[in-house]
């Protein structure tokens, strides 16, 4: 069964132990594609790192709303550059973030524009982060006429609909897992197939039965899972379609990876 985690951070600092050995599992359990998303210059230059170094990794270069102050014309020149190496597939992170709010909120809104601006300048879709913000960046997203994805989706079923008719896809995540998470296993039912990508953001997020330790890419075959009870839909049919989106939304390859 063919998986493709759409969102880890391979480069950040708990997998620094044993990223080979992280990646090894991922491939063992089937996936055939991980997209490393970068959150700061730094991180960016790292995912192309990785994404140099292992066939089946792409990047995605990008600076997160926490990081939003830092966002200058330097900075978003070095972001081009990242961009144009061959397996740097999408722009993000970027979005907002209003709960931990570690950037000012006007920063935060002009580094999502000027990110929003890049993608398409340069043609990329975009990796989106949107944490307590989501009337905000809906509102970004309804003036820009781009490809991309809502990571890790917590707006709700509520606002699924308006989403959805403004040809968004979604990103699931660890979450879903959870027992109270009856909202985002509401939205696993209902979003249209063609327009949901699984994801696990690891570190973080990770989904039962590890919750409370490290996440890892291999375990976003627990997401999709869930996304199969969800929908009452066998695991494999979730499996090929979101593997099928991902490919399509960030232009990768239709290749079978083999383990090492």
């Amino acid at each position: 069964m063919d998986l493709i985690d759409s969102h880890a951070h391979l480069d950040f600092r708990p997998f620094n132990r044993d990223r080979e050995a992280v990646i090894r599992r991922a491939r063992e359990v089937g996936l055939v594609a991980i997209v490393n998303i970068g959150t700061s210059l730094a991180s960016s230059r790292a995912s192309v790192a990785l994404a140099q170094r292992y066939d089946f990794i792409y990047a995605a270069v990008g600076i997160h709303p926490h990081d939003a102050k830092t966002v200058d014309q330097a900075a978003l020149d070095e972001l081009r550059e990242l961009a144009r190496h061959p397996k740097v597939v999408a722009i993000g992170e970027t979005g907002l973030d209003y709960y931990r709010d570690l950037s000012p909120r006007a920063a935060q809104r002009r580094a999502f524009q000027d990110q929003l601006e890049l993608a398409a300048e340069l043609g990329l879709p975009v990796v989106v982060h949107s944490r307590d913000a989501h009337a905000d960046v809906l509102a970004a997203l309804k003036g820009w006429e781009g490809a991309g994805v809502l990571h890790t989706y917590a707006a709700g079923p509520e606002r699924l609909d308006e989403v959805m008719a403004m040809g968004w896809t979604i990103g699931l995540s660890g979450p879903v897992t959870y027992g109270r998470a009856k909202g985002l296993r509401e939205v696993a039912r209902r979003v249209p197939l063609d327009r949901l990508l699984v994801e696990t953001d690891c570190p973080y997020l990770t989904p039962e039965p590890h919750r409370g330790g490290r996440n890892e890419p291999a375990y976003v075959t627990l997401v999709a899972a869930q996304v199969a009870e969800a929908r009452g839909a066998p695991l494999a049919e979730v499996a090929r379609r979101t593997t099928e989106n991902t490919r399509r939304l960030f232009g990768l390859p239709g290749l079978r990876q083999t383990v090492d």
